[in-house]
Formats: structure tokens, sequence, C-alpha cells
């Protein structure tokens, strides 16, 4: 072999050397959000950020076909680099060099860049045809117990015992049991938050995030998590993710090397050690033409507690961050939507923009914001369109309608008088003159932060089948929370949040009652589970229920009645307090066109025509399909 050759191998070898070198180095001390990116997308701009020893006094550049940088921009911490890039249209998918150079120094972080899997229109987000299940993971079933002590997190042990403990449930559980999901009929999932919250007590609930770009392995893995959104899809069933914009947890990675100075809200109290102001949770500052400034700013400033710092998205790079961070989880999982958690307590702005820049790029998706109020002219607000908020718009969907919700609680409870029962719940739906789109706003009887509904109506099942067959009947998305079908309740401690998320039964091995096969349920269980699954099921199959024109009559005597039509179908529910029968004049309904026809009870399959009259038996709900 020539000197030449030698010479050659000699700096092949090293050159190899040094790329392994690079690599060990950028896998090891190097961060690059977002992982990954797509060509395509209609908005060509990408920001990464950068983390790792003093990145941020190195030059920068990029190496990679139709892929341009615009600007890099040091941080406050010298540890960050943010690098603005151009996607082009001619941009091919593959890998693509950043490249770092200090001096002699010189580092390599490949990044990818990938096809986009189909197009931005056919990302279909949940809407009025959808019924959604609200699941609480670490609740729900525990389908791998070897993830559930994961060494190195600070909260490591399962103990179902302790209500605000970790118990074990994951996302392997829900996979298991997407067959009772899809049987019970059900069409949408939205699943409380997965990803880490590396927190040392309560860290279940996942509100608290410590990484914006990991799944919890208490959960599973990415791939599961995958796995879950297509094997969902496959049943057609849409997967929403929770979504929190408005804060963080005390322990993200964040904390230790914050980027900027005003990266955090209170951001030098905290660095200070100082005690942090918390949130006065006066959400009414954002319509109130009167509101103080100073109470403007603990809203908007505060922390929500005090484990959960408040993140500044008045800073625009905390802004394209959260704002990128959610395109990247729709590409990566194609949701079928986003629940937005404390909607009204970011920066408004930012929240229009957020919500702006998802929905330009995928104009059929949805988003929902959690806007937890009783009065209708704060949520009616939020949504899109709403002539309420001047020149503010949203760009949301869909809001959460805590007002009804509470209005037919109260209502079903009440004994009947001109301002109290079935006249409230009359009035509620009467406020629908105001939403924009009062279809597409989300009702439900419960949630994972308020008392299960079968507690809130003093465990009656006869009030719970009630409150179920309006929630799946009025012109709203339907959400329910799990365990509602088997009547799960928190009667022993009104309000607490552990008990309000129990373990659902038969998700754990060992399980003596398993509501998945109905084993163990008592009788009343299983007609709860049954009357659910008839009613859900008969919804799945019925535009009348999902587009249909809505009509109601005033409550007299203790029912109240409510029609959907479209087309040559309609279909009927009665809510009846009375106890004993009672007898309805049907001539009253004569603007509906029914006398004639034939009516089916859509829970018993009896049949009968509509003519003169009808007899309630005994308090409960009727619903028929004519």
């Amino acid at each position: 072999m020539d000197e030449g050759s030698i010479m050659s191998r000699k700096y092949s070898i090293s050159y190899v050397l040094f790329l392994l070198v690079v690599m060990s180095v950028s896998a090891q001390e190097f961060r690059v959000e977002p992982p990954n990116w797509w060509v395509g997308f209609k908005d060509s701009e990408l920001q990464l950020m950068l983390h790792g020893p003093d990145v941020g006094s190195f030059d920068a550049a990029i190496e990679g076909s139709g892929v341009t940088l615009i600007k890099a921009q040091a941080a406050d911490s010298p540890n960050y680099l943010f690098l603005d890039l151009n996607i082009g249209t001619e941009a091919k998918a593959g890998k693509i060099d950043i490249v770092l150079k200090k001096g002699k120094k010189e580092m390599r972080l490949p990044y990818q860049l990938n096809e986009r899997v189909k197009p931005a229109e056919d990302y279909i987000g949940f809407d009025s045809s959808d019924v959604i299940y609200l699941i609480t993971p670490d609740r729900f079933a525990n389908g791998d117990p070897s993830n559930d002590e994961v060494k190195g997190l600070q909260e490591t042990k399962v103990d179902r015992d302790n209500d605000y403990g970790r118990h074990g449930g994951d996302i392997r559980g829900i996979i298991e049991h997407l067959d009772y999901i899809d049987e019970m009929g059900f069409t949408a999932i939205w699943s409380s938050p997965l990803l880490i919250n590396d927190m040392p007590h309560a860290s279940y609930h996942g509100y608290a995030m410590t990484d914006f770009y990991r799944v919890d392995p208490r959960f599973g893995t990415m791939q599961e998590y995958k796995e879950l959104a297509e094997k969902s899809s496959e049943r057609g069933i849409k997967l929403i993710m929770d979504q929190v914009a408005n804060h963080i947890g005390v322990e993200h990675w964040w904390m230790k090397d914050l980027p900027f100075k005003d990266w955090i809200h209170y951001q030098e109290g905290y660095e200070n050690g100082e005690k942090i102001p918390v949130t006065n949770h006066r959400r009414t500052v954002n319509q109130d033409p009167y509101a103080a400034k100073a109470d403007v700013k603990l809203m908007d400033n505060g922390w929500f507690v005090s484990s959960m710092p408040d993140l500044n998205q008045d800073n625009p790079f905390m802004a394209t961050y959260l704002i990128q961070n959610s395109l990247w989880w729709i590409e990566t999982l194609d949701l079928g939507g986003i629940r937005q958690d404390t909607y009204p307590y970011p920066d408004k702005a930012f929240m229009s923009e957020w919500a702006g820049r998802i929905m330009a790029e995928y104009p059929n998706f949805n988003i929902v914001g959690e806007e937890w109020s009783y009065n209708p002219l704060l949520v009616g607000y939020w949504q899109s369109g709403s002539s309420a908020s001047g020149d503010y718009e949203s760009n949301l969907k869909t809001t959460m309608d805590f007002p009804l919700q509470q209005t037919l609680v109260n209502a079903l409870k009440q004994e009947e008088s001109w301002d109290k029962g079935f006249n409230t719940l009359y009035e509620g739906l009467a406020n629908d003159f105001y939403y924009h789109d009062p279809k597409s706003i989300m009702i439900f009887g419960d949630n994972h932060d308020m008392d299960r509904l079968y507690t809130q109506l003093d465990e009656d099942a006869v009030l719970t089948k009630m409150a179920l067959a309006y929630i799946l009947s009025v012109p709203r998305i339907p959400q329910l929370y799990y365990g509602t079908e088997i009547l799960m309740e928190n009667s022993a401690k009104p309000g607490d949040h552990g008990l309000i998320r129990t373990d659902f039964p038969g998700g754990w091995k060992g399980d003596k009652v398993n509501a998945f096969n109905g084993q163990g349920l008592s009788d009343e269980q299983k007609d709860m589970q049954q009357t659910l699954k008839k009613l859900l099921n008969f919804r799945k199959g019925n535009q009348v229920l999902h587009k249909g024109e809505t009509r109601h009559f005033a409550p007299e005597d203790g029912v109240y009645t409510l029609f959907r039509s479209m087309g040559d179908q309609t279909v009927v529910l009665f809510l009846n307090k009375n106890d004993a029968a009672v007898k309805i004049p049907l001539q009253r309904y004569s603007e509906m066109g029914l006398k004639g026809k034939k009516a089916k009870d859509v829970i018993s399959g009896e049949e009968f025509m509509w003519n003169d009259m009808l007899q309630l038996d005994e308090k409960g709900f009727l619903l028929l399909t004519l």
C-alpha cells in the first residue's frame, strides 16, 4: 500500500472516529426540539430549540437541499440556541445536518424530515356525530405491570390504596380494552395527559408535565402511544390529546436552566427562592371592560398552583415552541382532536394564535377549550365566530358546556315549580340563541375534576339515566366519563379528586369485579351499562341526533319533551318526573306532523302508533324513533 493510500485511510478512520464522537456527544448532551419535522406544511417556517453545553456560543449552519437557515438566536442562558429554518417546497424527506462550529471545534447533529402521512384536510376532528369517552389512564386498566415502577423517576411506587398515588394503569390497558369502548358505542377517546410528569407527588394525573416530547414511561412508550392511535383509528375511534399550554410541572427540565429571563412568569422571584403568587382564577378579566390591571395581571401571570410554573406566552420563542409542539403531536399520532386545559388562563392573544395556526393547517380538525364557568356568556365568548367577542377571534370551534351541565343536574333534583326543575332546563337550552354554533359545544354529566354524575344525583339511577338520555339527545358533542356506565361514585368524599378518579373494576389482575365482562356487577349496574350501550349505539347510527333540527316544548305536569328531526326521521325524548302513571295528549305536539306514524322505543324495542294519547307508566325517560 502506498503512502497516499495509507494517509487517505488514516484520515478516513479519523473522520469516522470524529463522527462517532459527535454522534455520542449529540445523543448524550444535546437536545433538539421538535425532535423531527415534516416537509409540505403550509407554513414553511420551523424554529428549532437546541440545548447543550455552551451551544449558544456556536455558529450554526444547515446542510440539506431545500432547507435554509434564516436566523440563529442565542438565549439568555448560554446553553440554548434557537434556529429559524425555512423548509422550501423543493425540500425532500430525509436527513439534514445541523452544523455547529466554534473555532476549530465542529459538531454535526443529524435532523430528520419526514413525509407527511396524509393531506392536512384528512385530519378529521371530533364533532356532533361523536360521543367521547374520557379516561384517566392511571385508573382505567393496567395492561403492562412491568412499567409500574420505573427507576430514576421521583414517584415510582404503585399504591392502589392511595387515592393520590399511582395505581399502574397505562396505555396498554386502553389498547387491550378498545373492543369494550367500541362495543359500548363510543367514537372518540379523550385521555388525560400521557406525557411525563416526573413530580414527587400525585404524578398520576398528568397535568404537571416535565417534558413536552416524552411519554411517561409508567404509561408506556411512544410506540405504544402510536399503536393506541392506530388501533383506535382502525375501529373508527378518534384520539383526542389533552394538552396544557398554561403551565408545566416545577420539575420540568427547563427549570434547571431557563432559556430566557422571561420564560416563565415571576421567574426572578422563583430563582431567588421567593414565594410565588398563585392565580386569582378571575377568568372574567378576559371579557370584563372594567377589570383592574392588577386583577388581569394576577389572573394571567400567577401560577396555577405552587408546583406548576406559569408559562409566559408573550415570549415569542415560548409561543412558537408551544404551537409547534401541538402540530408535532397531531402529525405524530394522527390525532382526531385536542382538548386544551385551563383555556382562559394563558394570554388570550396567544391562544388565538395557537388555535389559528392549527386550524389553518388542519381545516377539518377540532379543539375543545376548558372554560369552567357556569355563565353561558363566558362560555360562548370563546367560541369562534361569537358576536359577543368583538374584535377578538378565538379560532376555537368547541367549548365545554358547564352551564347546561349544572342546570341539568339541578333540574333533575329539584321539585317542579315555575322557576325550578324542568323549567330551568327548558330555559337553559333556550340560551342557545347566544351561541354561534350550539351543536359544536361539548356537553357532559361529569369529568375528572368534578363529582361523579351518580354522586351529583344522590345515587339515583333513574335520574342518572335521564341525565344521560338528555346529554345524548340535545344538539351538542356528548362526553362521558369512564365508569359512569356502571354508576361509579365518590359519595364518601365529595370533591375528592383521587376518589373521583377511582380504578375501573376489572382493569387489574385479581379484581373481583370486572366491568369489562360484567362479572360481579350488581343488577343495577348491569342495567345502567346495557341502557347506555343501547343509547350510544342508537346515536352512533342516526344523523338526526348529529345534525337534526331541535324543537322542545315547555314542561307541563312534570314532563319535558324534546324533538330532533331530519328528513323523514324524528327522535323524541320524554323526561318524566312522575312516580305514578301519567297520560300525555299527543295533540299538543301536532306541529311535528307525527300523527299516524309508527313509533319505536329505543330501549325496549316496543312499537306503537303515534295517535291521540301516550301513557308514561313511571319516572324516567322514554326515547322514541319515528
